[in-house]
């Protein structure tokens, strides 16, 4: 079993009198900064200089600096930005990591992957909260908290942990439960999950549902509804209930029909298929790729969000979220 630390597990202060430097103030550098601020932290925020991020933490009363003057005033640095401009980021701040100051960040893949190769003489943790910004601040203010990995990867002055788990309390995540893990684990399963299923597996697991009722003759609308639209009500009845209380909340039929069919169509060749990208992830080929894909201008990732557009489950789900009142009518 997993290590899981709880507010009453975290019993310092360390953090009290030092400040901490978000570095991107995007959805999760934004609801990172206010929990922590709200916690009674000191914190500074840093964005590109003239964008409307940088004006926004300024509007909500944030002093704000360039990543190299954020990360000289900060006894601890969080970073915040894309993971294809965190090592760009991190080679302004870099001369200021001077000893015993800590970099911390919410996602290992810089880190596991070595493109970013911290110095020595500074701690170096992760807190990853399991929820997009809006809901990390949201649990927050409902006096909750999104649940959190916690990883220590340099424990140069002893005190990694400690910076770590009261990070995480003053995001409000030890009030749900914080699971300690390691660089790698976070940043390999959450690749593998990513590509898999949450997002891979699931879109075209929906787009092929969504292709064969067509093809089977059914209108595209109807089909959208039973391929995608309803996903979400299945997929809200997991989130709150598990798969054993999704099973029993729809009819027998579906129950009959999931259970008998359901392992037919994801068989064992997709698992196989799974288990070829988890390996690709593990040996470092798909960070390879997409780092390749990220230098030379990003064309592929480009091409496929448009073939994605021209989809025809894109075309007609516009329309149906129309019907739906979720977009608004031309």
């Amino acid at each position: 079993m997993v290590k899981v630390y709880y507010d009453r597990d975290v019993t310092t202060n360390y953090l009290k009198n030092k400040t901490v430097a978000v570095i991107g103030y995007g959805s999760q550098g934004r609801a990172q900064s206010q929990n922590l601020r709200d916690s009674g932290l000191d914190v500074i925020v840093s964005d590109l200089p003239g964008s409307l991020q940088w004006k926004t933490a300024e509007k909500e009363g944030f002093r704000v600096f360039k990543a190299s003057e954020a990360a000289e005033r900060a006894e601890v640095v969080q970073m915040l930005t894309q993971d294809m401009v965190q090592p760009l980021v991190y080679e302004e701040i870099k001369p200021h990591l001077t000893e015993g100051k800590a970099l911390g960040f919410s996602h290992g893949f810089n880190i596991h992957f070595q493109l970013i190769v911290p110095p020595p003489h500074i701690d170096v943790f992760m807190v990853a909260p399991k929820g997009p910004g809006p809901t990390v601040r949201g649990l927050y203010l409902e006096g909750f908290g999104s649940p959190a990995l916690l990883a220590v990867y340099q424990d140069y002055t002893g005190k990694g942990e400690t910076v770590g788990l009261e990070y995480a309390k003053a995001l409000g995540c030890t009030r749900a439960g914080v699971l300690k893990t390691t660089f790698k684990d976070e940043t390999e399963s959450d690749l593998i999950g990513e590509q898999t299923v949450l997002v891979g597996g699931l879109v075209e697991l929906l787009k092929k549902g969504f292709e064969v009722l067509v093809e089977e003759g059914y209108p595209p609308e109807l089909a959208y509804f039973e391929a995608c639209n309803e996903a979400k009500l299945i997929v809200d009845i997991i989130y709150r209930k598990g798969i054993l209380g999704m099973l029993h909340a729809v009819s027998e039929t579906a129950r009959y029909g999931g259970l008998a069919v359901g392992p037919k169509v994801v068989d064992e060749h997709v698992k196989e298929n799974m288990r070829k990208a988890a390996r690709d992830v593990k040996e470092g080929i798909f960070a390879r790729q997409w780092i390749e894909e990220a230098r030379s201008g990003r064309e592929n990732l480009q091409r496929m969000l448009k073939e994605m557009e021209d989809h025809p489950i894109e075309k007609v789900g516009r329309f149906i979220r129309k019907m739906s009142g979720l977009e608004e009518s031309e």
